[in-house]
């Protein structure tokens, strides 16, 4: 959307140029459905939550977001460098605060490179992709404005 006329969501805030959207929409019960562009994804909450379990729940897709965004940029590493992607995976583990508010208070995600990465590549690997897009925004959050539809 680079390039765009500036939108806004009916608020007087400005909107940067590079507006992105999604919606969220009440499916039934506690499943949500999110559009995003061209694509859809599902949201739920587990059984034991009160849910129907036909989705992650979306603290499970916040996990999944900064894997995914390490595993991109650890790709375009290896893709850059003329290196074997094919094996890379990243896991990821997560544990809730126990305290007020509800958030997640740890996260651990461990890269698990292809094996034809050389030794020597391993640390700007990790340095790569330490630095992805979803992990920058956790270290600077943004802006974030909750409002009411008037």
């Amino acid at each position: 959307m680079t390039g765009s006329t500036p939108q806004t969501l009916g608020t007087s805030h400005p909107q940067p140029v590079d507006l992105h959207r999604l919606e969220v929409v009440h499916v039934e019960g506690d499943a949500y459905t999110v559009d995003v562009r061209e694509h859809r994804l599902q949201v739920d909450q587990p059984l034991e939550a009160g849910g129907t379990d036909t989705a992650p729940t979306p603290t499970e897709l916040f996990a999944a977001s900064l894997a995914t965004c390490v595993a991109f940029y650890a790709g375009r590493y290896l893709h850059r460098h003329g290196l074997p992607q094919a094996g890379l995976r990243v896991r990821t583990e997560f544990t809730m605060a126990t305290d007020r508010p509800p958030r997640v208070a740890s996260m651990r995600l461990v890269i698990d490179p292809p094996p034809e990465l050389p030794q020597q590549r391993r640390a700007a690997l990790l340095a790569v992709a330490s630095h992805c897009t979803v992990h920058n925004t956790l270290h600077e959050p943004p802006d974030i404005d909750i409002e009411l539809e008037p």
